[in-house]
């Protein structure tokens, strides 16, 4: 009980001198908006029903997104894992992918996919990849060798090593991995959301924008950073369902 509280005191130390601080005139309400005048803008999209549909546009982006870059990432990741000649086939084209920022990839993706839904969800996509990858092959290569072994000399053949020994001691990494690759693509998902958008919590921010409506512009940002937060919540609480064996074996 008394972490969860801890977690919140200082959040709410910073709304509260961030409402004094509104209420003294020290911060101009035009360039930061109280956090009264937030909510009030929080509540104004909620009672007309555009953050509701908004969010179900957003959500639906990130996740479609994050299923097939997190996916292939999966795939690809598990693949150079097991295999030198899947390494050496796809890490260098991964690995370049993972310098590259994924803002930089949105002018030659609206160029490639148009400035519908296939670029926003193509540019999600891409930057989901990389961080899926990267942990499902260090989560294979880090597997401990005399575990391999074992399997060796109980003669288990290749499929059974696999579903018996590497995936279980590679789910750790691979499920930190989805976490990593859920935030990047939620990360991209605001980038992707300025691409002409014509729904979702981007297209709200773009209006607020056009009207000068820093209210709903804040009102949008913390909607990001609760679902971002939201989302790793609730891949922490399946990491741990999901990671509950080990803690009775140990």
């Amino acid at each position: 009980m008394r972490e969860p509280l801890l977690r919140c005191v200082v959040p709410v130390l910073m709304i509260a001198v961030w409402q004094l601080a509104s209420s003294l005139g020290v911060v101009n309400e035009f360039v930061l908006p109280s956090p009264a005048s937030v909510l009030a803008a929080y509540r104004e999209l909620w009672q007309s029903g555009d953050l509701q549909d908004a969010l179900k546009i957003s959500l639906a982006r990130a996740a479609v997104g994050l299923l097939i870059g997190g996916g292939a990432g999966l795939l690809l990741g598990v693949a150079s894992g097991l295999s030198k000649s899947a390494e050496r086939g796809f890490d260098t084209v991964l690995q370049m992918l993972r310098t590259i920022p994924f803002i930089a990839l949105v002018p030659i993706f609206v160029v490639w996919f148009g400035i519908g839904e296939l670029s926003k969800v193509a540019l999600i996509v891409g930057a989901a990849i990389s961080p899926m990858y990267l942990s499902a092959y260090h989560a294979i290569r880090g597997i401990d060798p005399k575990l391999l072994e074992l399997g060796r000399t109980f003669r288990l053949t290749r499929a059974f090593q696999i579903r018996l020994i590497i995936l279980p001691m590679a789910l750790p990494g691979i499920l930190v991995g989805v976490r990593y690759s859920a935030a990047i693509a939620l990360l991209a998902l605001v980038a992707a959301e300025q691409i002409n958008a014509s729904a979702g919590i981007g297209f709200i921010l773009n209006n607020a924008n056009q009207f000068q409506r820093t209210d709903i512009i804040v009102a949008g940002i913390l909607v990001y950073a609760a679902l971002g937060i939201g989302v790793d919540a609730l891949l922490r609480y399946i990491e741990r369902k999901a990671l509950a064996w080990r803690g009775a074996h140990v």
